[in-house]
């Protein structure tokens, strides 16, 4: 087995793998767990940085100086190397993966930016209600008559 299918087949088990961590993610945002969100950033993160290691160590072999470099120096390498006919699969693999993971992704961050848009929301109607009533002074001190016959009796 060549040395470029062999980074790829890492390649795409990392990929499957980091797809499989982003739907984890896209359950824990739709079922509100945001107490599993940091177990799964760390795995994201530790994935993120094993498929640079396995991209730079690609590109390095497949990269010619002063040439295309990325997807590019990849399709012109396997056009010059028809016999890794494997490898060329594998690659086309890799990046239908990284489409997919680029989609969660940004599913991903679709889904946050609603949760922090409902929670900003929360916050404003909570804070409007506190600035209409206070209970209390700045001082610490209890205010006047709130208008809630049980809130002002107690």
């Amino acid at each position: 087995m060549s040395t470029l299918r062999e980074l790829l087949l890492q390649e795409k088990e990392l990929l499957d793998r980091f797809i499989t961590c982003l739907h984890e993610e896209a359950t824990a945002l739709k079922d509100i767990r945001p107490e599993a969100l940091d177990a799964i950033g760390q795995s994201k993160l530790a994935l993120t940085q094993q498929l640079d290691t396995v991209e730079n160590r690609r590109n390095a072999l497949t990269s010619v100086p002063g040439s295309a470099t990325g997807r590019a120096a990849m399709q012109q390498w396997l056009s010059r190397h028809p016999e890794e006919a494997a490898s060329n699969a594998l690659w086309t693999e890799v990046l239908a993966l990284a489409t997919e993971a680029k989609r969660l992704h940004n599913l991903n961050g679709e889904l946050i930016a609603m949760h922090l848009s409902k929670t900003s929301e929360a916050i404003e109607i909570l804070s409007q209600r506190l600035r209409d009533k206070p209970l209390y002074g700045s001082d610490g001190q209890s205010t006047g008559s709130t208008g809630c016959r049980i809130v002002d009796s107690a």
